[in-house]
């Protein structure tokens, strides 16, 4: 593993050791041969590390190896339970701790409707078996010595799309499901994971023949400014190029398209919300169909740049890389098949460096030039509005933009639930599932360093070197 690999947490870099086996082996021809040694290899034992024992450690990493090669067909979800790695994590209650003083005032207790509340020693007690989980205790307490303590998962997901199945296991709802991945991102216990496309998009590098078969377009979302801190943006390209890609091109050019297109509609409905996060685009539907008519009829800028670049070149295949799970689910939607041909992650993508030994940091840089300022800052919070403002002032449109710009899927839900009332002062939403915007996708290789993140794809957007986004295929 390279030293310079930095990651958020013991799951992520279990994820990366499994996703990496398995490229490793496949790149081998060795992966049906010792598709069974790769539990041994990630869990040598003797002793358990993670786990009760190594039997369980290793049972749960073939399951995250079955994930690796694309998940059970049977569920169509993008994102599923590895139930043998569930903790069965207490559901919703309240806890009284040490802080707890013992006072005589017994304010808890009086503000319990559920009469649940006792004393032990001068200490509240908290009966769980009558507990309503109203969290009145809690706000009564003046010393704040009792906590609530949520199932992670649960709390992670926004679009309340965790259930609880009879062993107390985490259960996902496909209905309610946006797969915006914040679960996978939140469980302590990485029970809970993303679907990987990467044997196929190896498949497909491969069937390319160096593209004398069909050429294989990478579409690079321009969140990448703030992803492989070990390296430079133009030396993960040409790790792209050697994995064997005939193009890297950026998915912004494809958001300069859309921010046009939405500019626009905007002027034309006078109330819109964006098309880009495909989670949001599904929390919507889902939750508030009366709004279906308002969201942006364009499609994402994944989405555009794959059918510019089928447009051009007709045999070609696109690969989009990005650090969202939702795309996952968008491509294969019936309306926009053929558009993109798969989708891997900015997690993923490091771990296929790692599996065929590509070391960015020793590449020469091969500089990306498709997109514009405006195209890059897409990947961050506020970017869409900045676009859209400038694309009406490009046009010379006389539109003021009133935005609402939502940070993570409660701001959306707020906003959402004023619109659907007619209540929303604004004439524009812009929705992002994830806190930060793409830069804080739940498959970013680092969620910790949001500001950094930030300054990272600013940085980025400045260097760029076109008015307008520009497209020229391989030759």
């Amino acid at each position: 593993m390279c030293n310079l690999l930095i990651f958020d947490s013991n799951v992520q870099e279990l994820k990366y050791r499994v996703l990496k086996e398995v490229v490793r082996l496949s790149s081998r021809n060795e992966l049906p041969a010792k598709l069974y040694d790769i539990p041994r290899t990630i869990v040598p034992g003797p002793k358990a590390t993670m786990r009760c024992c190594i039997y369980r450690e290793r049972a749960i990493v073939e399951e995250r190896v079955k994930m690796a090669m694309g998940g059970s067909p049977d569920n169509k979800n993008v994102v599923e339970v590895i139930d043998i790695a569930c903790e069965e994590c207490p559901n919703k209650r309240f806890l009284v701790t040490e802080t707890c003083r013992g006072c005589i005032a017994h304010r808890c207790q009086s503000a319990c409707p559920a009469k649940a509340i006792t004393f032990v020693n001068h200490k509240a007690v908290i009966d769980p078996e009558k507990c309503k989980a109203c969290g009145q205790c809690m706000r009564a307490c003046p010393y704040h010595a009792i906590t609530e303590q949520e199932r992670p998962c649960i709390n992670a997901c926004k679009a309340k799309a965790i259930l609880l199945d009879e062993q107390n296991k985490a259960d996902i709802d496909p209905d309610k499901c946006i797969r915006c991945g914040a679960c996978v991102r939140q469980c302590p216990f990485g029970a809970i994971v993303d679907k990987s496309y990467v044997l196929d998009v190896l498949q497909m590098i491969r069937e390319s023949n160096n593209g004398k078969n069909f050429r294989v377009y990478a579409a690079v979302a321009p969140a990448i400014a703030s992803q492989f801190s070990y390296a430079k943006v133009g030396q993960v390209a040409a790790g792209l190029y050697k994995m064997g890609f005939n193009r890297v091109v950026e998915a912004a050019l494809g958001a300069d398209i859309v921010a046009h297109k939405e500019a626009e509609e905007l002027v034309e409905k006078e109330f819109l919300t964006t098309s880009c996060c495909p989670a949001f685009v599904q929390y919507i539907k889902t939750n508030f169909p009366e709004l279906k008519s308002n969201i942006s009829s364009n499609a994402s800028p994944m989405v555009e740049t794959a059918r510019l670049i089928k447009m051009v070149d007709k045999t070609a295949k696109v690969v989009f890389i990005g650090p969202c799970i939702a795309k996952k689910m968008e491509f294969q939607k019936e309306e926009l098949k053929g558009a993109v041909d798969s989708v891997i992650t900015f997690e993923e993508l490091q771990a296929i460096f790692g599996g065929l030994d590509i070391r960015l940091e020793e590449l020469e840089e091969r500089k990306l030039s498709d997109a514009s300022y405006f195209g890059r800052i897409f990947a961050r919070n506020g970017g869409v509005t900045e676009a859209v403002s400038n694309a009406l002032e490009e046009k010379h449109i006389d539109f003021q933009v009133d935005p609402a710009i939502c940070d993570g899927l409660e701001e959306c839900r707020a906003a959402l639930i004023k619109a659907s009332k007619g209540k929303l002062p604004e004439n524009f939403i812009e929705g992002m599932a994830c806190v930060g915007g793409c830069a804080g996708g739940a498959a970013c290789i680092s969620l910790n360093h949001a500001v950094k993140n930030k300054m990272s794809i600013d940085n980025y957007a400045k260097q760029a070197h076109r008015e307008i986004s520009e497209f020229v295929p391989v030759r």
